[in-house]
C-alpha cells in the first residue's frame, strides 16, 4: 500500500503493466459492467452544460433514453452514473458504436474537436484505476481493477511495452490529484523497482 497525503494506493498501480489496445478491445468497458460510468457530484452540472453540444453525436435511441431517464441516474451501489441502453448490450448512452464495433465516447469526440472543454467523466479517464471513499473522513482508496477478459489485450500490450499502469494514466492522475501527486507516485515507484531489482539479483 502506498500513501500520498490522504490517498491510499494499491501497489498494483505501480507494479502492473497496462496500455489500452482499442483495436482489440473495441472499447468494451463502455458497455461491460453493472452500471454506467460513476460520476462525481460536480460532473452532473458539466453534463448539463455540454449536453446540447454533444447531443448530435448520440443515437436516437440514446437521446430517447436520456429524455426518459435523465442525463444521469442514481444507482444504489455506485451513486450517480451515466444511463445505459438496455437495447444495445447496456452500452453507456454517451457511447458511439462505429461500424467496426469500436465504441468511442461522445464527450471525448466533442472535446477533441474543441467543441467542449471537458474530456469525459474522470472515472472513465482513470480506468482501470478505480477510486472509492474510505469509512474514514477525507480518505480515498485507489485500486487497480482491470477486467480479466475485456482488458486482457491492454495487459498484454502493457507487458510488451513495459508500461506501468500509473505511467499510462499520467494524464487522468494529474487531472484528478495534480502533477505533484503523480511525481510523488513516480518517485515511489522507481524506488520500489530498484529495491525489487536488488532482491532479484541477490
Amino acid at each position: 500500500m502506498i500513501v500520498i497525503d490522504n490517498v491510499l494506493i494499491s501497489d498494483d498501480v505501480i507494479e502492473k503493466k497496462f496500455v489500452c489496445d482499442l483495436s482489440r478491445c473495441k472499447g468494451a468497458c463502455c458497455e461491460d459492467g453493472d452500471a454506467g460510468a460513476p460520476l462525481e457530484e460536480s460532473e452532473k452540472a458539466i453534463i448539463d452544460r455540454v449536453y446540447e453540444t454533444i447531443r448530435p453525436y448520440l443515437t436516437k435511441a440514446a437521446q430517447k433514453e436520456i429524455e426518459k431517464k435523465g442525463k444521469y441516474v442514481w444507482h444504489d451501489e455506485f451513486g450517480w452514473v451515466t444511463p445505459t441502453l438496455e437495447s444495445d448490450k447496456e452500452i453507456c448512452v454517451y457511447g458511439m458504436r462505429e461500424k467496426d464495433g469500436t465504441i468511442h465516447c461522445a464527450f471525448e469526440r466533442a472535446y477533441l474537436e474543441k467543441k467542449i472543454d471537458w474530456k469525459k467523466p474522470i472515472s472513465c479517464h482513470l480506468y482501470p484505476i478505480v477510486t472509492e471513499p474510505s469509512k474514514y473522513q477525507n480518505v480515498e482508496h485507489v485500486n487497480y481493477d482491470a477486467r480479466p477478459v475485456v482488458c486482457a489485450p491492454a495487459c498484454q500490450l502493457g507487458k510488451k511495452l513495459k508500461v506501468p499502469v500509473y505511467e499510462f494514466l499520467k494524464e487522468p492522475i494529474v487531472r484528478k490529484w495534480g502533477l505533484g501527486f503523480w511525481e510523488a507516485l513516480d518517485a515511489i515507484a522507481k524506488g520500489t523497482w530498484k529495491e525489487n531489482q536488488k532482491k532479484d539479483s541477490q
